[in-house]
């Protein structure tokens, strides 16, 4: 099967955590850079991407590189890519655009130039134009542009994939998936203790935890992904990964969330059990200036609520 590039974004930090989990996976040629990972795969490899890794935001397949000095140079590249190929007749699209460059000040300019290059070819060519779709297109496209280097990719995921599907409501200020995630990896656990969070809020990091114990893939709650609308997608490859839970394992410890907010602890309780995993993690409400050392060996992960559920009052009220 054919090997392109692909590219993971993720968080600052996180980089090196979504190298490891990309290794894992299988991907080869895995190079760190700023908020990306790059990697080597075929198409098997970017749907296990999508719907196995912990850490990505998403996953974006480069079509064409090149040099844009102005607005002009930008438009003629683009429009030298034979789009027939991306997207089909009927079919709408978007773009999205990242721009760390002196000449491109704007991003939205940079989107719209892109869609006119894209318009305006196949206009000429067909006699038609295909439409713009922002909030659910069949082709998304993400250009990014440093100093005068263009990267054009297809963004293979669509909705950020930090957007697992399991939340079903939120407190203030919720902690992103991904983040939590790689804040658990992080310290190495991989389900061999119980795991406390004293302040889980919404229980976000709980719910990374017992998936990254039991070894469940995060996309198994989306509704869809990107790549699902392309016109290669193979529908038979992607079901296999979808349905094969030869991969999870058993969890013989226990996951412990706390809170002292009750309406937080509901809510955590309403989003545990949406994601099916009661069985693993308990919600109680609790203070964090009750909690005592647990009697086994854990590990403890929090994200204190400061400055949005908590004040700089309160929080010098935990000092004991």
């Amino acid at each position: 099967m054919e090997e392109f590039e692909l590219i993971a974004k993720t968080f600052m930090g996180l980089e090196p955590v979504l190298a490891q989990e990309l290794t894992q996976l299988g991907a080869n040629n895995v190079q760190i850079g700023r908020r990306v990972v790059s990697f080597t795969g075929n198409k098997e490899l970017m749907y296990r991407a999508n719907f196995q890794l912990h850490t990505a935001i998403r996953i974006l397949k480069p079509i064409a590189e090149f040099k844009a000095k102005s607005a002009e140079d930008m438009y003629a590249e683009v429009k030298k890519i034979d789009w027939s190929k991306y997207i089909l007749k009927g079919k709408t699209f978007s773009v999205d655009s990242v721009v760390y460059s002196e000449e491109f000040k704007n991003s939205r300019f940079v989107t719209y130039k892109v869609k006119d290059a894209i318009v305006d070819q196949f206009r000429e060519r067909t006699g038609e134009r295909p439409n713009i779709s922002v909030s659910n297109p069949d082709v998304r496209l993400n250009i990014h542009i440093a100093d005068d280097k263009a990267t054009l990719s297809l963004d293979s995921s669509g909705e950020s994939l930090h957007r697992r599907g399991y939340r079903q409501e939120s407190v203030e200020a919720p902690l992103n998936e991904v983040l939590a995630a790689g804040m658990i990896l992080m310290t190495g656990w991989k389900g061999e203790t119980d795991f406390i969070d004293p302040m889980c809020g919404s229980g976000t990091l709980l719910i990374e935890a017992a998936l990254i114990a039991r070894n469940i893939s995060p996309g198994v709650f989306r509704k869809g992904f990107a790549f699902e609308k392309w016109p290669d997608f193979d529908r038979e490859m992607f079901d296999m990964i979808y349905n094969d839970d030869s991969g999870e394992r058993e969890f013989n410890h226990h996951i412990y969330g706390y809170d002292s907010d009750m309406k937080a602890v509901n809510t955590a309780r309403k989003n545990v059990m949406a994601a099916g995993l009661s069985k693993n993690i308990t919600v109680d409400c609790r203070d964090f200036k009750e909690f005592t050392q647990p009697a086994e060996k854990s590990i403890l992960v929090t994200n204190p609520p400061y400055g949005e559920r908590i004040s700089t009052q309160n929080l010098l009220g935990t000092i004991v």
